[in-house]
């Protein structure tokens, strides 16, 4: 493992689960357990999961000038997010490029929480704090972040957390799980219903191993970070840098993705201008070089990240993040592929390893594309 500046409190609790511990943004992180992936995956597709997505990075805006920061920093209208409320977007460069998505908490009056991954969320934010503005940009290591997804998290935590079935999507509440203080979000990275449990570290352990322990006979198991992979591609969740140019650059062209091309414009709130790269994300509508779509693929071997897709042998596309469901029995895969190509039921070739299979173009989510699942009321 590199070495790594941040540290989860549950890393000893990962190694005993079979776990050697990877870099991801800076933190030792449980990439897999010594035990089978698929086992995880059915069990946050039917049951629930636990992981340990403490890598995120925690950034706290507060002041008065918070509100004006995170709004011209991320392209949502934060004007209509109350305490209490959050709401996912993106940021963008000059260039009206993507550089992060992260997830807006509102905590207060001048109070907001951002949580990002790998990309350039807090050095974007520290950035617009500059000039004299009465604001305060507080990087937060010691909140871990624990993912409870699944259909019957809100089984398990209703025991434990009143009000907490009443908790709308993107929504979260100041609560006490087992005792310990937490911040419950409904929100997640899997496409089902889940909530996110933010604690102190010196908490963290404790309530790793009550919910792990009380929840077992309901079917809860601790889930590595890779099975995120196989969720999202079912669910049409974008992972920076690895669905982006910066893994798979267009010649000379310097790394950065519109949303157009991303399927993320809808994170644009209507009408709001003013952020930044507003004025280039505007221009670049309609001038797409390629369109995020999924890819079914003949056979049970998915391909790898980087595989080529090609039409009458002439490359159209990369494969970018794949997996096999024994749930459903398919081989799904997210792509970067030529804007024509993004048209249901198009036929297309792969590579698998050494041999090429057919596939087939198909529309993004797989996995519950009207999201009932996520925003389940009740």
């Amino acid at each position: 493992m590199e070495y790594t500046w941040r540290h989860s409190v549950l890393a000893d609790r990962h190694r005993a689960l079979g776990s050697k511990l990877e870099d991801w943004s800076g933190m030792g992180t449980a990439w897999t357990y010594a035990k089978d992936m698929a086992d995880e995956h059915e069990a946050i597709r039917t049951k629930a999961g636990l992981m340990d997505v403490s890598g995120l990075k925690k950034v706290h805006v507060v002041g008065p000038h918070a509100l004006a920061v995170v709004n011209y920093a991320t392209t949502r209208d934060v004007t209509k997010i109350y305490p209490g409320k959050s709401a996912y977007a993106c940021m963008l460069n000059d260039r009206g490029m993507f550089t992060d998505d992260c997830i807006l908490y509102r905590t207060g009056p001048n109070s907001w929480m951002v949580v990002h991954g790998s990309g350039s969320g807090s050095e974007e934010l520290q950035r617009q704090a500059g000039g004299g503005r009465n604001v305060a940009i507080l990087f937060d290591d010691d909140l871990h972040d624990l993912s409870l997804q699944g259909p019957i998290a809100v089984d398990f935590l209703e025991k434990y957390v009143p009000g907490i079935r009443q908790l709308p999507y993107f929504h979260h509440m100041q609560t006490k799980l087992f005792g310990y203080p937490v911040m419950i979000s409904r929100t997640g990275y899997t496409g089902e219903r889940g909530y996110e449990i933010f604690c102190k570290a010196e908490n963290a352990g404790a309530i790793w191993d009550t919910i792990l322990g009380e929840g077992k006979p309901m079917g809860i198991v601790p889930c590595a970070f890779t099975v995120l992979d196989w969720l999202r591609v079912e669910s049409y969740l974008l992972f920076y840098p690895y669905d982006n140019s910066e893994m798979y650059p267009f010649g000379n062209e310097p790394a950065g993705d519109s949303l157009w091309e991303l399927g993320l414009d809808f994170t644009v709130s209507p009408g709001k201008t003013g952020f930044r790269g507003a004025v280039e994300h505007a221009r670049l509508k309609g001038k797409e070089r390629f369109k995020i779509y999924g890819l079914l693929v003949d056979g049970k071997t998915p391909p790898d990240a980087g595989a080529a897709i090609t039409q009458g042998g002439k490359k159209v596309g990369v494969v970018t993040c794949s997996m096999h469901s024994r749930l459903v029995g398919k081989t799904m895969a997210i792509v970067r592929v030529a804007p024509n190509i993004a048209t249901p039921g198009t036929k297309l070739e792969v590579e698998v390893g050494s041999t090429t299979v057919g596939a087939e173009a198909q529309p993004l989510p797989f996995d519950d594309p009207k999201k009932t699942k996520r925003s389940a009321v009740g």
